[in-house]
């Protein structure tokens, strides 16, 4: 088997299971356990996977998030759920800003269903399935594409989002403790900081497996948003505190 086949191979088994095991690997493509670190060292420096000590993760690290690949095929009635509930602060006639994602690529779908709308997004899925769409004033935002996030930015995207207006931003993320809001990737936090400050109004849209979870970055405060929305309720002491805080949580029903 070729090195590039052995990788899919690999990248397949991450997306069934999530994890995958050095010596299991080794075993099953009759290989040397250097030839699988080469391996999981190559889709690592491409931003695929996080090694962690025997094997390799697509789960999200303080410094990791998964490749879009991989995110956009998980979870996929979860983020049909948030995505619903979202779709009820939009009205035709509305600006929307939706950010990177695959959460997000969903809920630009739906957005068909509130035309005829202007949407603004540097989601390539998004621009790949509204260009046109009857209906839908499509903005695409440029910048330096990133295969990893399926999405355009730096500074091109900051620069364009500092001359735009919406009247809501649809915000993800793959972290929230306490009230702060993280991301690993640095690139990602201005662009979604650019979005938050353009618009209106802003609703965040994070997975409850991702609540009390920290990334590398600060992107955020909770007092940000004007409304959060998950997929189901969080642990119930971090439930208790979001409300303490004052936090208006939405919980999408599946």
């Amino acid at each position: 088997m070729k090195r590039e086949e052995r990788q899919q191979s690999i990248i397949n088994l991450l997306v069934e299971h999530k994890t995958v095991d050095l010596d299991n690997l080794a075993e099953r493509f009759a290989v040397s356990k250097m030839t699988i670190h080469r391996d999981l060292d190559d889709l690592e420096q491409a931003g695929v996977l996080r090694k962690v000590r025997g094997g390799a993760t697509i789960d999200a690290g303080t410094q990791f998030e998964s490749d879009f690949r991989f995110r956009e095929r998980q979870g996929h009635e979860e983020k049909l759920a948030m995505a619903r509930a979202a779709l009820d602060l939009v009205e035709p006639g509305m600006t929307v800003m939706v950010n990177d994602g695959s959460m997000a690529a969903v809920l630009g779908e739906m957005l068909l269903q509130r035309q005829p709308l202007t949407l603004i997004t540097n989601n390539a899925a998004i621009i790949d399935r509204m260009k046109g769409e009857n209906g839908i004033t499509l903005i695409a935002l440029g910048g330096i594409y990133s295969p990893k996030f399926n999405a355009f930015l730096g500074v091109v995207t900051e620069e364009a989002l500092f001359r735009l207006r919406a009247d809501i931003a649809f915000i993800s993320t793959p972290a929230v403790s306490g009230r702060l809001v993280y991301h690993m990737d640095d690139n990602v936090v201005r662009t979604k900081r650019a979005m938050i400050a353009s618009a209106t109004r802003t609703c965040l849209l994070v997975n409850h497996q991702r609540i009390g979870h920290t990334a590398l970055h600060v992107m955020a405060d909770l007092a940000d948003f004007d409304a959060v929305i998950t997929d189901s309720a969080p642990q119930a002491d971090i439930l208790e505190q979001l409300n303490r805080d004052g936090v208006a949580l939405t919980i999408a029903s599946t």
